[in-house]
C-alpha cells in the first residue's frame, strides 16, 4: 500500500507527496547489481556471525519450495493479470477520484475477487470529487512575433487546482528556476504575473538508475509552489513538467494548497518551458491562460477488500494491495492499472492451486492514491484494533517494469531466513534481496514493507500523461511482477515464523 506522502514509490511512504507512482530506489542494471549483491553479501556474513551458532532448520522445507516453484510457474504463464489491466485501462478508461470509472472499477474488482471465492467486502470512503475543464494556452506577445500569430503551449490543470475565468488571465511570465528562488527576488516581480516553476527534472540521474530520486528532487515544486507564489501576488502557476522523456508531454499531479489565497495551478512540457527561457531572453514574455476545472462535493467510493482466510493464523495478515483510482489524461494503464492485474493475478495463481496459507492473505484495490490516499488512511482508521497482526505489506505500483528481486525492511535474521527463496527467484531474474529503511505508515504499527525492486528508469517517462495507456504496458513485466508477490506473499504466509522489522 503506500503511505506517509513522500513514498518512495514502493509501499507508500506517504511522507511522499502524492502518489506519485514510483517504486524502491533503482539503479542500471550493471552498477545495481554490483552494489547490490555486495550490500546481500554483507548481510549474509553480518548474519553468519552473529546468529550461526543458534541456527533453526529453515521453515523452507523441499516440499514448501516445490509448491512455490509451480506457483511461480503458474503466475508467470497466466494472463488474466493482463486481462484486468485491458478492461479497466480500454473497457473503463482514466478512472480519476469520485468519477463513474473509479466507482465502476470497484464494482469490477470486487466481482473478479468473488470469481476466485475469496471473501470480498467493500470499505466506503469519501473521496474528492475534481474535474478537469477547459485547458488553453499560447503566447501572445514576446520580442519578434509575427503579429496576430501567437505559439499555442501545451498545458493541463493539476490536480485539485481552482479556476481561473471562463475567459481566463493574460500576464507577463516570471521564470524562477528553483522554489527557493521565490524567496530571494523582489517581491513585486511576481505580482500580477503568471510565475513558471522551471526547475528540470535531471534525467542524467534517472538514466543512471535513480529515476525515483530524481523525481523527488524536483515534485515539491509542483505540490506546494503554487501556494509561495499566490503570497507574492503571482495571478497563476506553472511548473515545467515533471518527466523524464522530452515529449511535448504535459505531466499532471496533485498541487496541495495552503492558506487563504489559491491561484490557478497547472503544467507545461518541458519543450515549452525551453521555449519560453528561449524569448525571454529577448524581452517580456505574455502568456494568455485558461484554466476551468471544478471541484464538486465529495463522492462515495470504496476500498475492495478479499481475503484467502488463513488456517491456523487467520488473524494474522499479509496485506498485498494496489490502488484503483487514476489521473485522467491517459488511461492509467502503467498507473495503476497494471498494480491491479499484478495483485489479481498473484491471488489467482493462489487459489487455482488451491493453496492455503497459514495467515490471511488480504488483497486490497483501494481508492485515492492519486488525490489525498483517503483509501489508504481509511484503512488504517478502520483496522487500527488489528494492525499489530499485520504481519507484512506489498503496495504495487511499478507499472510493468521489470523485477531483479525484492527490497524490505525485515530484520537481518528473517532476510537471512527468506535466502531460501533465492534459488526459486533467480529462475525469473529476480534474485536480489536488499535491505531498505523506506517502510510505510504501517511501519509504526510493527508491519514488514515489500517491494518489488525494479529497473524503473523508464516510468516517468509516461507518468500522469496521456501517454499512459495500454500499449506502454509489457506482459513478461506484468507476470514477473505477479509471479515475485504471489511466491513471497504466499511463502511469508505459509512459513510458521512470523517476520518482523529489524
Amino acid at each position: 500500500m503506500k503511505p506517509k506522502f513522500e513514498r518512495a514509490n514502493g509501499n507508500l511512504n506517504r511522507a511522499r507527496f502524492f502518489s506519485e507512482s514510483g517504486c524502491q530506489p533503482s539503479v542500471a542494471p550493471d552498477e545495481f547489481c554490483y552494489h547490490s549483491v555486495v550490500k546481500l553479501l554483507l548481510v549474509v556474513l553480518i548474519t553468519g556471525r552473529i546468529c550461526g551458532a543458534q541456527d533453526q532448520p529453515s521453515p523452507f522445507t523441499p516440499e514448501l519450495l516445490n509448491t512455490i516453484r509451480q506457483l511461480q510457474q503458474t503466475a508467470r504463464t497466466s494472463k488474466v493479470g493482463y486481462e484486468v489491466l485491458e478492461h479497466v485501462s480500454d473497457q473503463i478508461g482514466p478512472r480519476l477520484s469520485g468519477s463513474p470509472q473509479e466507482a465502476a472499477t470497484v464494482d469490477y474488482m470486487k466481482s473478479q475477487f468473488q470469481q476466485l471465492g475469496l471473501k470480498v467486502s467493500e470499505e466506503p470512503v469519501k473521496v474528492p470529487h475534481w474535474v478537469r475543464g477547459d485547458e488553453r494556452a499560447e503566447l501572445v506577445s514576446f520580442a519578434g512575433m509575427v503579429p496576430g500569430a501567437p505559439q499555442k503551449i501545451v498545458v493541463t490543470a493539476l490536480g485539485g487546482s481552482v479556476a481561473t475565468s471562463p475567459q481566463g488571465i493574460t500576464a507577463p511570465i516570471v521564470i524562477v528556476k528553483r522554489p527557493e528562488d521565490l524567496d530571494t527576488l523582489p517581491p513585486d516581480a511576481f505580482k500580477g504575473k503568471i510565475v513558471l516553476l522551471d526547475q528540470a527534472f535531471d534525467t542524467q540521474l534517472a538514466h543512471a538508475g535513480f529515476p525515483h530520486e530524481a523525481y523527488v528532487r524536483v515534485v515539491r515544486q509542483r505540490v506546494g509552489g503554487a501556494n509561495k507564489a499566490a503570497q507574492l501576488g503571482a495571478l497563476a502557476s506553472l511548473v515545467r513538467s515533471i518527466g523524464s522523456a522530452n515529449l511535448r508531454l504535459a505531466h499532471t499531479g496533485s498541487v496541495i494548497y495552503s492558506g487563504d489565497r489559491r491561484i490557478p495551478a497547472g503544467a507545461i512540457s518541458s519543450e515549452d518551458a525551453d521555449l519560453i527561457e528561449r524569448l525571454s531572453d529577448s524581452g517580456p514574455v505574455v502568456m494568455h491562460l485558461v484554466l476551468t476545472p471544478e471541484t464538486l462535493p465529495d463522492a462515495d467510493s470504496a476500498n475492495v477488500i478479499a481475503d484467502l482466510r488463513g488456517s491456523r493464523f487467520p488473524e494474522q495478515v499479509i496485506l498485498v494491495s494496489a490502488h484503483l483510482d487514476s489521473w485522467d489524461l491517459g488511461t492509467g494503464a502503467l498507473d495503476d492499472g497494471a498494480g491491479l492485474g499484478i495483485i489479481f493475478q498473484a491471488a489467482h495463481a493462489i487459489t487455482s492451486l488451491h493453496l492455503t496459507p497459514l495467515r490471511t492473505i488480504r488483497f486490497m484495490a483501494w481508492t485515492n492514491e492519486e488525490q489525498g490516499g483517503r483509501g489508504y488512511y481509511k484503512y488504517i482508521d478502520d483496522h487500527k484494533v488489528d494492525l499489530g497482526n499485520h504481519v507484512a505489506t506489498f503496495d504495487i505500483d511499478v507499472g510493468t517494469c521489470h523485477p531483479v528481486g525484492y527490497t524490505t525492511d525485515a530484520s537481518a535474521r528473517d532476510m537471512k531466513m527468506l535466502q531460501a527463496l533465492t534459488s526459486v527467484l533467480q529462475l525469473q531474474g529476480a534474485p536480489l534481496a536488499q535491505s531498505s529503511s523506506q517502510g510505510s505508515d504501517l511501519t509504526e504499527y510493527g508491519v514488514t514493507t515489500f517491494d518489488p525492486l525494479v529497473d524503473f528508469r523508464d516510468f516517468y517517462d509516461y507518468h500522469h500523461t496521456a501517454a499512459d495507456t495500454l500499449d506502454k504496458a509489457d506482459l513478461g513485466g506484468l507476470q514477473d511482477n505477479s509471479a515475485l508477490v504471489a511466491v513471497l506473499a504466499y511463502a511469508l504466509g505459509a512459513i510458521e515464523p512470523r517476520v518482523s522489522l529489524k
